[in-house]
């Protein structure tokens, strides 16, 4: 099935959020040594007793959020949380949708930036690649890119993680605008840290 765009409706900023997931593929999950590739923050965690929990249908995955983030609207079969500014920009943004496409952990960085150009962001930059990482629940792989969304030419900074599992896979998507990110990156990377994927 053709990868599907997670937009948020009705908002000032439209977030490309998520490819989807994919089939199987190859790489083995290793944690990486710290630094590498800009991942070296990423260590696989169980959330706060306090950050609130929402499921994939069919508890495919858990993706875990703090307060004051809230549920937002997601495609059907998607989950997404995010926090936004009183002039509904959004400034965090969480979206984990179930697999749909062919992607495997090998070819995910360039397929993530292919998607994004496939939905209309543009200058489109990746800016970190992790090696093969050890997710609750399964193997996974991420990139760090940015790019300016195609309604409102907003700038955004994303870590995009494809996570495979031993009955299909998942996207995770955590953004945030790009002059927002120094002070929202380590919330995103505890998030990413926290998923569970199966």
């Amino acid at each position: 099935m053709a990868a599907v765009a997670c937009l948020v409706m009705g908002l000032s900023a439209t977030v490309a959020a998520c490819g989807s997931g994919a089939a199987p593929g190859s790489g083995q999950g290793a944690s990486p040594a710290p630094g590498a590739a800009g991942f070296g923050w990423f260590r696989a965690a169980s959330p706060p007793a306090t950050w609130h929990r929402a499921e994939l249908p069919g508890g495919q995955a858990v993706l875990a959020y703090p307060a004051p983030m809230h549920r937002m609207e997601s495609d059907p079969g998607a989950v997404t949380a995010g926090l936004t500014s009183p002039r509904g920009q959004v400034l965090v943004y969480l979206n984990a949708t179930p697999r749909q496409g062919d992607e495997t952990l090998r070819d995910w960085p360039g397929f993530r930036v292919s998607h994004l150009r496939d939905e209309g962001q543009t200058a489109v930059h990746t800016d970190a690649v992790s090696q093969p990482l050890r997710f609750a629940g399964g193997n996974g792989r991420c990139v760090i890119d940015d790019y300016r969304t195609k309604e409102h030419h907003n700038h955004y900074r994303e870590i995009a993680c494809f996570i495979r599992t031993a009955h299909g896979g998942s996207v995770l998507v955590a953004a945030s605008p790009n002059a927002m990110w120094a002070k929202y990156a380590g919330l995103l990377e505890r998030a990413v840290s926290a998923y569970h994927a199966g």
